[in-house]
């Protein structure tokens, strides 16, 4: 068979034979470029991965899972230190979640761990910005006296509350015979002794316990914005309280919600605090769901209510912990 040669000038393309097609089809498909993944590479490459996150996911599971998988399970048992020794803890169904919300005694600790809580994380939220935003600007000695203001969270809880305990006590308290002093209270002031003011001063010692953690996390915050923004802020008129809610406020979003909801996980389930200043008292005012968990697990032995009281503290903070997470999503972008 002849092949039709093109004429000069033509820019057609010369008619192929069929034997030379089928020569090009019988060599197969075109190379790309591109090597087939090396698949005993890839599988050392997950090997690894999991080599380095096996002791992680064998600490949580051991030291996390199992016993909130056990709480669970005790709080459905009558569980108490004989059925501990025996080995057997009959099963009673809802009766110990029925016993816990039918006493009073909960209601109330949930309302003032409700109370606690907000109100220590206003004031040291608030107070921790105003220090965050006044140490931003440097100033001879300002490295010094933000390690003196961080003296209250590196001291042991328990240490603190002793010392405030000391500071409020009614009749050799420093704080009684301050006010004293300057004519603000003829006796003394009953600051832990009182249902009507104890919760209150167990909220103010846990304000100056957190204030230091709000000042440095936002302080650290507060540096990442570039100072040009101020200076553009500036430059269109805004006033000082303009450029903290237009430009600082939104640029710190991230930086509060991470402080505010790890600040509600701290807090709600608070317990040396509480029983270094008041032990519950006086009179239940200052109970909350952390002391309750104490007492009915540790002073009445019974450990099934006991966790069921610790089980409504796992689902309150896990609610948050997920806010957190969706928040820091959001906030950073990763989407992940």
């Amino acid at each position: 068979m002849t092949t039709a040669v093109p004429s000069a000038g033509s820019f057609e393309p010369a008619a192929q034979s069929p034997s030379d097609s089928a020569d090009s089809s019988a060599g197969g498909p075109a190379k790309t470029g591109r090597t087939a993944p090396n698949r005993p590479r890839r599988d050392r490459h997950s090997l690894l991965r999991w080599m380095f996150v096996l002791p992680a996911l064998l600490y949580m599971t051991l030291f996390f899972g199992y016993p909130l998988v056990r709480n669970i399970v005790m709080s459905f048992q009558r569980y108490t230190p004989t059925t501990y020794f025996t080995g057997e803890a009959p099963f009673t169904g809802l009766d110990n979640w029925r016993a816990v919300f039918s006493n009073e005694l909960f209601a109330d600790s949930l309302w003032h761990t409700a109370v606690f809580t907000v109100g220590s994380l206003v004031g040291q939220f608030t107070i921790g910005l105003a220090l965050a935003v006044f140490f931003s600007r440097r100033f001879r000695l300002s490295g010094v006296i933000r390690a003196v203001l961080l003296l209250p969270w590196l001291v042991p809880m328990v240490v603190s509350a002793v010392v405030w305990r000391r500071v409020l006590d009614q009749d050799h308290g420093i704080l009684n015979s301050a006010l004293q002093a300057v004519g603000l209270a003829d006796g003394g002031v009953p600051w832990l002794s009182s249902p009507s003011v104890a919760l209150l001063s167990a909220i103010m010692v846990n304000i100056w316990i957190g204030i230091p953690f709000n000042m440095v996390i936002l302080y650290g915050g507060l540096q990442e914005i570039p100072r040009q923004l101020y200076e553009a802020a500036a430059l269109d008129g805004a006033s000082p309280w303009r450029a903290f809610r237009s430009v600082t406020l939104p640029l710190l979003r991230p930086v509060i919600t991470v402080v505010l909801v790890l600040g509600f996980m701290s807090t709600v389930k608070i317990l040396d605090l509480i029983l270094a200043l008041t032990s519950g008292g006086p009179a239940d005012s200052t109970q909350t769901l952390g002391t309750v968990t104490y007492q009915l697990s540790f002073l009445q032995l019974d450990f099934g209510q006991g966790a069921v009281v610790g089980n409504v503290l796992i689902v309150i903070s896990a609610v948050f912990a997920v806010l957190y997470l969706r928040a820091n999503r959001a906030d950073f972008g990763t989407g992940k």
